[in-house]
């Protein structure tokens, strides 16, 4: 008879950490221009919102907890989105503009947070680091594989903290996550394994728009001319023009995790399938992607959007361990010998749950390091990497083939 072991009893976060994890703060920027504004410790910092729709909502209800800052502007090409904001986040004494660049001319305004679709991200962030603002931007940070190294160029030169929405790097059981990668407890990565199942038939969509408040050529900005429909203009991230499916808004996530892990930080080759069973937009809603990744080990990610058991995470299985993560919890299961065959039979040797919600921290250290000018924890180079890699995943849909990442030209092979 095959004895079982006991299994180890689990260590919580306060018995793994007697300290706080270090990543919150990066390496001090280069000093700005004497130009440039000079927030003190203890002075407010001016905020304006660029595109107020669901998420910027989320990220102004975070913000405007924290008494250093205030939220003074609301900025929209669709008029009943900035007033939604206004009125359900108590901001009625925010003025509201139309146009962005208004937002930027304004000399009042410290710092902007972007939350437009993705099309439009590169534009507004580089015209804001232009303008002396410092940005929260929501991820992906680029629309395309070429916009990266624009981005960073710009970016760098002008001195302004760019912080861009991948929370998770500010996410406490995350940082954990990191410290226990890093000594060593998983042994030698083998493989990642990412997922995101979201049951959208089950949302639904509003089916109206207001076109006589919509400004629908400022809208579409760079994406060419086309009837914008209210499918487009509520789920514009399952459309070319204006996102880029799973990869860009989900995996995206996710690989930013495993970079940050494993100093990786652009895959060797990639390989993936998807279609749409269900859903009529232009992106798959199933999908799956294969990455190499030049440290000897690969990162799936799978997904679909009309299934939701199991929402969202990511594993890693190294020689000694597989974590398992998620945005609740953060599980370590060491290899015994023992063989599990039935799900269920392992018990963690580490498990660290969430302790609150990591875009609020995230947020957190954007307005520290606007005061304190260290770079944030996910910068524009991390961001621009996590996107890459999405990127090139859709080029191998797109392409219907295996494709390599060409680091010397910056392109697919």
């Amino acid at each position: 008879m095959k004895l079982q072991t006991k299994p180890e009893p689990a260590i919580n976060r306060r018995d793994f950490l007697k300290t706080s994890a270090a990543g919150l703060s990066g390496a001090m920027l280069p000093s700005l221009p004497a130009s440039a504004k000079i927030i003190g410790a203890n002075d407010r910092i001016r905020v304006a919102a660029i595109g107020t729709g669901g998420r910027m909502r989320g990220l102004l209800n975070h913000t405007k907890t924290n008494s250093d800052a205030e939220i003074v502007a609301l900025c929209d090409v669709y008029q009943p989105n900035a007033e939604r904001a206004a009125t359900t986040l108590g901001l009625t004494s925010a003025k509201q503009f139309k146009d962005y660049r208004a937002v930027l001319d304004d000399k009042n305004i410290d710092a902007v947070i972007i939350a437009t679709p993705d099309h439009w991200h590169i534009k507004i962030t580089s015209d804001a680091v232009a303008a002396g603002k410092d940005v929260y931007v929501e991820k992906p940070i680029t629309h395309t594989l070429e916009e990266g190294a624009g981005i960073i160029k710009a970016v760098e030169a002008s001195k302004r903290i760019v912080q861009v929405g991948m929370q998770q790097r500010s996410w406490a059981h995350f940082i954990d996550g990191k410290k226990i990668v890093d000594e060593g407890t998983l042994g030698q990565l083998t493989t990642v394994r990412m997922w995101w199942y979201q049951n959208y038939p089950a949302s639904g969509h509003s089916s109206k728009l207001a076109y006589d408040k919509l400004d629908q050529k400022a809208w579409l900005g760079k994406a060419p001319a086309q009837e914008l429909t209210p499918q487009k203009f509520y789920w514009w991230r399952w459309y070319w023009d204006f996102g880029g499916g799973a990869l860009t808004d989900l995996m995206c996530h996710w690989i930013d995790v495993v970079h940050w892990y494993t100093g990786a930080t652009t895959p060797m080759t990639a390989m993936t399938v998807g279609n749409r069973y269900v859903l009529d937009w232009e992106c798959p809603d199933t999908i799956n992607c294969v990455l190499e990744y030049p440290k000897n080990f690969t990162a799936s990610y799978h997904g679909t959007l009309t299934s939701s058991i199991d929402d969202g995470g990511l594993e890693l299985r190294g020689t000694k361990a597989t974590m398992k993560l998620d945005r609740e919890r953060l599980a370590v299961y060491k290899e015994t010998g023992q063989g599990y065959t039935r799900a269920g039979d392992a018990k963690p040797a580490i498990q660290i749950d969430s302790k609150g919600d990591g875009t609020a921290t995230h947020i957190r250290n954007f307005l520290d390091c606007i005061k304190s000018r260290k770079a944030p924890t996910a910068d524009i180079r991390v961001a621009v990497e996590a996107a890459r890699a999405a990127h090139i995943g859709n080029l191998a849909l797109k392409q219907e083939r295996k494709v390599r990442w060409n680091a010397q030209q910056e392109r697919v092979n």
